[in-house]
């Protein structure tokens, strides 16, 4: 068999089409020797439950990327429907201290800030990175996990949040209930 070269697709075509991609909206934050940092993200799935493991991607032009790296734990904050004015100051280009002005926020195990009142967060460890184009592809040992809030869920697609229904766990035994669980930063 022949290999022959494909030509690549164009960047803004590719956007475009992703834009029809539903995604849930996630806070990813870290804090540490880096710094404390966070960005919005549509960008991360499951990759196993033995260990639990999230996949993140981050842009490695990000403003988040240095302190991110540098501290190697990080939270995922998956975002209520309520919560999108805070995603949009985390996606845009408001200065990292203002960032964390617009909510409230404690912490679990790692010291990653965790949102109160985001639907779950997921508390982790950095364990492996991969550089793909121009992200990194981290992947993320949760070591900590906590229910936060209820409600809808928000998600992003044609360019704009949405509110969907959700519903709550079957059996939330092995997570933590926002009821002074969390450390104040």
């Amino acid at each position: 068999m022949t290999e022959t070269t494909m030509p690549p697709v164009e960047a803004g075509a590719f956007r475009e089409a992703m834009s029809h991609l539903a995604s849930s909206v996630h806070l990813v934050t870290s804090d540490g020797p880096g710094g404390r940092a966070g960005f919005t993200a549509s960008s991360v799935c499951s990759v196993s439950d033995a260990p639990p493991t999230l996949l993140v991607c981050i842009n490695r032009t990000s403003s988040a990327y240095a302190a991110v790296s540098a501290n190697a734990v990080l939270c995922v904050n998956t975002l209520s429907g309520e919560q999108a004015g805070i995603a949009g100051a985390f996606g845009g280009r408001t200065p990292m201290d203002e960032r964390f002005a617009a909510g409230a926020w404690g912490e679990l195990t790692t010291g990653a800030p965790v949102l109160e009142g985001a639907l779950a967060a997921f508390d982790c460890r950095i364990v492996a990175r991969h550089a793909v184009g121009s992200h990194d592809v981290l992947f993320c040992e949760v070591v900590d996990l906590a229910e936060l809030g209820s409600g809808q869920g928000l998600v992003y697609a044609g360019r704009r949040y949405h509110t969907v229904p959700v519903s709550s766990p079957v059996s939330p035994v092995s997570a933590r209930k926002a009821d002074g669980l969390l450390g104040a930063l």
